[in-house]
């Protein structure tokens, strides 16, 4: 599974929105980031739009009169306070009005999918597709719908897409790394979220980058993965990054965490003592 117009799915997608973390907290905060982070980039979208004015109700406004400018901002404050039926309504007059407007397409589809609707969501993502093919956020929520469908291999062919179209974006290569890790294609999914953060640092950290695309469910997965972003902040020299992501793989009961001693990506790592204290040397007793 979310960050203009609809940066989003990126909304990527992307829905969560566009935030930040913090020790203590820092910890309480990757774990959320880490149950939350694969969400494909829905979630991100969404956010993009900010705060709105409150919504007028259904019938206090005739959608006839108004212009498509105007449709598509009440559409954005219906989504604003959850009311995605309300929105899809007004995107719907929109296109009415103006049927080639992909990113009313791209914004209905969002909507769709916040009501688990995901075939109305997919469709929609298709046509703002068809009416500007270069237009990545909507190619990467197509795979954001996939991802959810649980179907990852049709979710990376869009990501890959959309990195394609927009390779400097953190999020799609975030999103192609989560489809790749659940098609257990561990060597691609690191490759991806190294590069994420070559653009952004915090590519892995913000809540921004939540999206709908992915959701694991198992302990078993949650533990890997865990791993896996552990794997790819030691290669960065990410130490705090590192670690707090072993200790939620050692939480989660991940069986191979000896292999910080074998595996290449902590070779910088080993003598440091709160690898050790963390993850203690077979070694020790």
């Amino acid at each position: 599974m979310w960050h203009s117009a609809n940066r989003g799915i990126t909304d990527s997608v992307a829905a969560s929105k566009t935030p930040n973390l913090g020790t203590r907290e820092k910890e309480a905060n990757m774990r959320n980031t880490i149950l939350k982070i694969m969400m494909l980039a829905l979630l991100v979208t969404l956010s993009r739009y900010g705060t709105a004015a409150p919504v007028p109700e259904q019938g206090t406004i005739k959608m006839d009169a108004m212009t498509v400018a105007e449709l598509e901002k009440a559409g954005d404050q219906a989504r604003s306070v959850k009311d995605y039926s309300l929105a899809v309504d007004y995107f719907k007059a929109g296109l009415r009005k103006d049927p080639k407007n992909a990113v009313l397409y791209n914004k209905m589809g969002l909507a769709e999918l916040r009501k688990d609707n995901l075939a109305a969501a997919r469709v929609n993502f298709a046509r703002a597709v068809k009416q500007n093919s270069k237009y990545a956020e909507a190619v990467n929520n197509i795979g954001a719908v996939y991802y959810m469908q649980k179907n990852y291999g049709s979710a990376a062919k869009y990501f890959k897409k959309a990195v394609a179209l927009s390779e400097t974006d953190a999020t799609f290569h975030v999103n192609l790394g989560a489809a790749w890790f659940s098609q257990k294609k561990m060597e691609r999914a690191i490759a991806e979220y190294m590069r994420a953060m070559e653009i952004d640092p915090d590519a892995l950290r913000h809540d921004s980058r939540t999206g709908i695309s992915a959701q694991i469910s198992s302990p078993e997965e949650r533990a890997q993965y865990s791993y896996l972003l552990a794997k790819a902040y030691a290669k960065r020299g990410d130490i705090e990054g590192c670690l707090q992501c072993l200790k939620r793989a050692k939480e989660d009961g991940y069986r191979n965490l000896a292999n910080v001693y074998k595996d290449e990506e902590f070779s910088r790592m080993r003598d440091n003592p709160r690898l050790q204290e963390v993850v203690p040397p077979p070694t020790a007793k």
